[in-house]
């Protein structure tokens, strides 16, 4: 039983705290960020130094990946094979690595995102440039560590004689952190080290003069210096990287967009099904076919356009679209002085010379002392060549190895080091010849130690020693620049012509919210058969163009917006689709009442007039309609109801410069009339409910308004099938908010109720069409009746026993065709 006074009372938050902090420093300096020094995670070093622990180097033959993977779970990482041998996969594409660590036979993936085959099928080996990483491991220049199971000891960095971490960048996820640093030219970075090495204060500028930007494997174009520059100076900043295309003519007239390189780490094959579904799904007007012709030569994606095509504006249009274009983000963390760091790129630069001036001087305590031991062992083998015969008199004379190593010390003042290489002298080294020798190797070690030295004590020296080495990495090493740097991010611009064939269709849109888009040559074969069901009528038939947009209105305070090319295609004969099937909260009550075409939706201009029925009214700014990128899936909201049974009882688009000189003209169900100045309306808001209409009785509700002159005329029709029609001066003109004054007789029985009105021309009106609960439409030119006065009840026109109540009026030509 454990003693009381180990058991500890913690709370769940401290313990959760300390063990996910723990955690936390494990993952951030012991998987995911690279060190600042050698540019490598754990794993990685891990991956590199078991490898050539085990002499699986770029001068041997090719050993099993499965064997190395195991090495490196079995000594030094102890996790799932899988991530050990995506990591060393990974270190060998150069696709992702500018300069490979790794040389693999068989496949190790594509730039398609193909995976790798297992383990037990590819062959690695270091690569010639790993050397470099490794080179002087040997002489005790890095700390080693013990493994996870104290067996055997690890690097804690790698000596890395090359900038690792810029040349090939790293990306990462930890907690808390994460790190995207681009791959660079390995000539441009150590022309900025040479540069550093000798100037401590460079400047950025400096600097840039020689690391121009990132270097992708996979070429391409970077846009954006200002974005390098803000990377460089803080660790943080943005690029542009496009494709290299170009613009291949072919024959017939046609032309073809010719991608030769991609954006750094982009997926090839999803980029080529992407445009593929672009030109499946018509979004830009002209692509004919895409395909890959990628092959041992090189990265190669044909896209052939038709004839006609707008060949720079679907180019931009891609490049906007797909990832034939994308940004870069960088993120420059790495592990600096044991704890992450957001690092520039000086800083960066001045840890690797850092890290190399500890190497070289490590490196040369270590070659000094080994050189001083072996100056001082040829010393005793060159004395004891001098005095041979005594030497070996003297041993001769020892009982055993021992007795003769101590009787050389004794006589001769070796010490034991000289005395045992001076007793196992092989007799063939016994000559003149050999002596010769080791005085040229005595010179030598002479020549070396004199260097050592100076390195270790004059610092000039030494970074002259670091100068050469990093010089000769670069003329080994270096290759040219892949990827193209351009000052400026260009602005894609592309006309809507290349996104949508332009094209005159004809469009209904019905009361009960159908709405088709079909050919002029459907339209014209169907004669009068529209498709709509009986109790349906259309709100709007047209001949507009593809590169048009509509504005849907509802009685609802809706308004449903479309690209004319995005409407739906049908025969002219059916019936279309419903709004429900796309605009979600569509109400099943909810119907269309005005319909708007517009060529150009960034110039949506002048106020609209709406009101509802419950006694509310506002104006509002047709350009708070641009649609957001919801459009497809909901609509917007012009006028708010206040309750849900109130509906929209007029909505009309002003005309410019002619409000001063108009009315508003309410009319209510109870046949009150009211008529205010429509300066009177203030302009509102499109999700705003407005200002208070007319003063409504209980029972009452607005059944139309509109904005008029002093020389039109208001047409009403009632429920009992009376037709009258009347100046709008016969309303005096007063306040909104207002009761109002009867427009109709009142009767002590009966009385008349107002159920559509319609604003008219007094001298020259058109004809009306009244429609009843029956379906029966009834045609009334105002010219044959009176113009009457306010309070006269007309003359009745419609028997409702037979044909129904009246419930719409409008003008005759309302479904005119529109060009």
């Amino acid at each position: 039983m454990a003693e009381s006074g180990n058991i500890q009372e913690l709370s769940l938050e401290a313990v959760m705290g300390d063990r996910f902090g723990r955690y936390s420093k494990y993952i951030i300096q012991e998987r995911a960020l690279p060190d600042i020094r050698d540019g490598l995670k754990p794993v990685q070093r891990r991956i590199l130094y078991a490898m050539n622990k085990d002499g699986n180097t770029y001068d041997k033959q090719f050993r099993k990946s499965a064997k190395s993977v195991g090495n490196v779970m079995g000594n030094f990482h102890p996790h799932g094979d899988s991530s050990i041998y995506e990591a060393l996969v990974r270190m060998s594409q150069d696709w992702k690595l500018r300069a490979p660590l790794i040389e693999m036979h068989g496949n190790n993936g594509s730039i398609d995102n193909d995976p790798a085959a297992a383990m037990r099928y590819t062959e690695a080996r270091l690569s010639k440039l790993a050397g470099e990483m490794l080179r002087d491991l040997d002489k005790e220049t890095v700390d080693m560590v013990l493994n996870f199971d104290d067996t055997e000891y690890e690097p804690t960095v790698l000596p890395a004689h090359f900038p690792n971490l810029l040349v090939n960048g790293a990306t990462g996820i930890s907690a808390g952190y994460a790190t995207d640093i681009p791959p660079h030219n390995l000539g441009e970075v150590i022309d900025a080290l040479i540069y550093l090495l000798s100037h401590p204060k460079a400047s950025l500028e400096d600097l840039m003069g020689f690391v121009k930007g990132p270097d992708f494997p996979t070429g391409g174009i970077i846009q954006g210096v200002d974005g390098i520059k803000a990377a460089y100076k803080n660790g943080r900043g943005r690029i542009v990287v496009r494709s290299k295309t170009e613009i291949v003519k072919l024959k017939g007239g046609k032309s073809q967009i010719q991608v030769s390189e991609i954006p750094y780490e982009v997926n090839k094959a999803n980029l080529v099904k992407k445009i593929d579904e672009i030109r499946l799904n018509k979004d830009v007007a002209g692509i004919v076919e895409v395909r890959d012709e990628s092959d041992r030569d090189g990265l190669s994606i044909a896209i052939e356009l038709s004839k006609d095509a707008n060949v720079n504006g679907i180019l931009a249009y891609l490049l906007k679209k797909t990832d034939l274009q994308v940004t870069y983000n960088f993120n420059m963390v790495a592990i600096h002085n044991l704890r992450p760091e957001r690092v520039g790129l000086k800083t960066a630069l001045e840890a690797f010379l850092e890290h190399q001036v500890d190497i070289i001087t490590k490196r040369t305590k270590y070659d000094l002392r080994k050189a001083q031991e072996r100056q001082h062992i040829v010393t005793g083998l060159i004395k004891a060549l001098s005095i041979l015969d005594e030497v070996i008199t003297t041993i001769r004379g020892s009982k055993d190895r021992k007795d003769a190593k101590q009787n050389l010390v004794d006589q001769f003042d070796f010490t034991l080091e000289q005395a045992e290489a001076i007793v196992t002298l092989q007799l063939y080294r016994l000559t003149n010849t050999d002596v010769t020798q080791l005085q040229a190797e005595f010179e030598e070690l002479s020549k070396k130690i004199e260097h050592f030295n100076e390195i270790l004590s004059e610092p000039k020296v030494l970074r002259q020693e670091l100068r050469q080495e990093l010089k000769l990495i670069k003329k080994n090493y270096g290759t040219p620049r892949l990827t193209e740097i351009q000052t400026d991010v260009q602005e894609l611009k592309f006309d809507a012509t290349v996104t949508v064939a332009d094209e005159d269709v004809a469009v209904l849109v019905s009361r009960m919210g159908y709405v088709k888009r079909s050919s002029l040559r459907s339209h014209k074969a169907s004669g009068d058969d529209n498709g709509l069901r009986e109790d349906d009528s259309a709100v709007f038939i047209g001949h507009v163009n593809t590169l048009q947009h509509i504005f849907m209105f509802t009685n609802k305070g809706h308004v449903i917006y479309r690209p004319i090319h995005e409407l739906p295609e049908f025969k002219w004969k059916e019936a279309g689709e419903h709004l429900s099937q796309s605009i979600t909260g569509f109400l099943p009550d909810e119907e269309v009442i005005h319909v708007e075409v517009v060529s150009d939706i960034d110039k949506l201009v002048g106020t609209w007039l709406t009101a509802t029925s419950d006694g509310y009214i506002k104006q509002f700014k047709f350009a708070d309609l641009v649609p957001r990128s919801t459009y497809k899936k909901r609509s917007m909201i012009f006028m708010k109801l206040k309750v849900s049974s109130a509906t929209i009882v007029g909505l009309e688009k002003l005309q410019l410069g002619d409000n001063a000189n108009r009315t508003v003209v309410l009319a209510s169900r109870k046949a009150m009339g009211l008529r205010y100045d429509l300066t009177e309306v203030p302009v509102s808001g499109n999700r705003t409910a407005g200002v208070k209409s007319m003063n409504l009785a209980a029972d009452d509700e607005i059944i139309s308004m509109a904005s008029a002159s002093d020389t039109q005329a208001l047409a009403i029709v009632t429920q009992r099938g009376a037709f009258k029609w009347m100046a709008v001066t016969e309303i005096p003109v007063t306040s909104r908010a207002r009761k109002g004054v009867l427009i109709m007789r009142e009767l002590k029985k009966d009385s008349h109720e107002i159920v559509a009105t319609q604003i008219i021309d007094q001298h020259s009106p058109k004809p009306l069409s009244i429609y009843t609960t029956r379906g029966k439409q009834f045609d009334v030119m105002p010219t044959d009746h009176n113009l009457s006065q306010r309070y006269s009840n007309g003359s009745f026109i419609i028997d409702v026993s037979t044909a129904g109540q009246p419930v719409a009026m409008q003008i005759y030509d309302v479904t005119k065709v529109v060009n």
